[in-house]
């Protein structure tokens, strides 16, 4: 599903254990890291999505994590110009996400990502709030920025560490 600008309507997922550290995960067969996501069946809500790729990428149930928030608006990356499939219709340009903040309730044992038939990582680590801007492709790099700003009060009330990114 591709709204008529040529983006694809997905959720991204920031999840966080009870240190505010974030759940990193890296794709298989690749030395690239990001937060899970994935895309919106045109049967569900942004919610929904979330709770389906939080099973099958990380193996978490709902009653696994603490849903604290999510973005107010759709966030927009666009691909470069060498993902772009233009024989592909009708052609997609990017995607557009509602970023999910989550708190992981259970053991760090309760991750598993080879849940689904193909797994889309291999790794996973806690990481500090900030790192995912020093080490996400870069072309995804200032929606993780908008995410990540916009959802931190929900993580941290009583102020964001290193608030100045």
């Amino acid at each position: 599903m591709i709204d008529p600008d040529g983006f694809r309507p997905n959720v991204g997922i920031i999840l966080s254990n009870c240190q505010g550290r974030l759940l990193w995960a890296r794709r298989v067969g690749q030395d690239a890291w990001q937060f899970p996501q994935g895309g919106i069946h045109s049967d569900e809500t942004p919610a929904e999505a979330m709770y389906r790729e939080l099973a099958e990428e990380v193996g978490l149930l709902p009653d696994h994590v603490e849903l604290l928030g999510a973005t107010r608006g759709w966030l927009r990356y666009r691909l470069p110009r060498r993902f772009i499939r233009r024989s592909s219709r009708p052609v997609c340009i990017g995607q557009k996400q509602v970023w999910f903040m989550l708190r992981l309730l259970c053991d760090d044992a309760e991750v598993h990502l080879d849940r689904a038939e193909q797994p889309e990582f291999d790794h996973w680590r806690w990481v500090d709030y900030w790192r995912p801007l020093d080490e996400v492709v870069a072309f995804k790099r200032s929606v993780y920025k908008k995410a990540l700003n916009e959802l931190a009060p929900l993580l941290f009330p009583d102020g964001v560490p290193n608030a100045s990114r």
